[in-house]
């Protein structure tokens, strides 16, 4: 039996990892069928299935699981030894992978993601915006932002973009006007409140404040509930209702007057997001610049 070709087995790889055609696809910048294409070829050759496939999942067989076990590792070393060669360039080669938060993806990482690609013309970086915590290595990812309390402790982490967040807490003019201005975080209980969903159906469900030692938490209601902050921001500039959110989504209105800070003594600070990656032996090129572009500073 002849040996399979390396981009089929890197496919099934690509496949069982992401669990579905569409999403291994979107990451490897190729067609779903593509990658159909690729799984057919190897098990016709194997003889085996690799993979149950249905109209909603895709699952590795036994064999399958078999296989991505001791398969997984062998191209992580072949990709890192070929990845070895760009040392030797003038400036590295290759795709960077990156999972992040909206708010990072909109406000933080443009500047520093222009930089970036300047100064590495050979890189190209392909960016997955998103709230919830994924296992960057097991989707596909080289590396993952997300803030503090969201990074697992075995991997490393470096700081990038800035070093302190607010949520703040605003509304129009006109909605003051008419039912006017919360005094104190549990006056919010008697206004109209703007909230935020996440993509994964987690509604934010209180909103807390705190001021020298003394921490509220309060339950909102009102008109409202959106995964799009463009949605929510212009809710609450048409008067609709108190809107908290991350300052950086809410300053270009604050700084307009389109919104006016309500109980700016109640915000909360909290530390900026973190570059984190899983310690290994070899980092690929693309990465380990990303890295020292961030650690020195440029990346701030």
């Amino acid at each position: 039996m002849a040996s399979p070709d390396l981009s089929d087995l890197d496919a099934f790889v690509a496949v069982a990892r992401a669990r579905s055609f569409r999403g291994a696809a979107a990451l490897r910048g190729v067609s779903a069928s593509s990658l159909s294409d690729a799984l057919r070829r190897l098990e016709a050759q194997l003889g085996v299935r690799l993979l149950n496939r249905t109209t909603r999942s895709v699952t590795p067989t036994e064999a399958g699981e078999r296989l991505m076990e001791r398969l997984a590792p062998a191209l992580g070393e072949i990709a890192g030894a070929l990845d070895a060669v760009n040392s030797f360039r003038d400036s590295p080669t290759g795709t960077l992978r990156l999972n992040v938060p909206v708010i990072v993806a909109k406000c933080i990482l443009p500047p520093i993601a222009c930089r970036f690609l300047a100064a590495h013309p050979g890189i190209r970086l392909e960016v997955t915006s998103n709230d919830t915590f994924v296992d960057v290595l097991a989707e596909g990812f080289d590396a993952g932002i997300r803030y503090e309390e969201r990074v697992e402790r075995d991997m490393i982490a470096v700081p990038i973009g800035p070093r302190v967040q607010r949520f703040v807490l605003a509304a129009a003019p006109s909605y003051l006007a008419k039912h006017g201005r919360p005094r104190h975080p549990k006056d919010l209980v008697d206004h109209a409140c703007i909230r935020h969903r996440f993509a994964s159906g987690v509604t934010i469900s209180s909103w807390e404040f705190e001021r020298d030692g003394e921490i509220v938490r309060i339950s909102p209601d009102g008109p409202l509930i959106a995964t799009a902050i463009e949605l929510e921001v212009a809710a609450a500039v048409a008067g609709l209702g108190v809107i908290s959110s991350f300052e950086e989504f809410l300053r270009p209105d604050l700084d307009s007057g389109a919104l006016v800070p309500v109980l700016e003594e109640w915000w909360q600070s909290f530390s900026g997001p973190l570059l984190y990656y899983p310690s290994r032996t070899h980092m690929p090129a693309p990465l380990r610049a990303f890295v020292d572009f961030i650690r020195t500073g440029r990346g701030g």
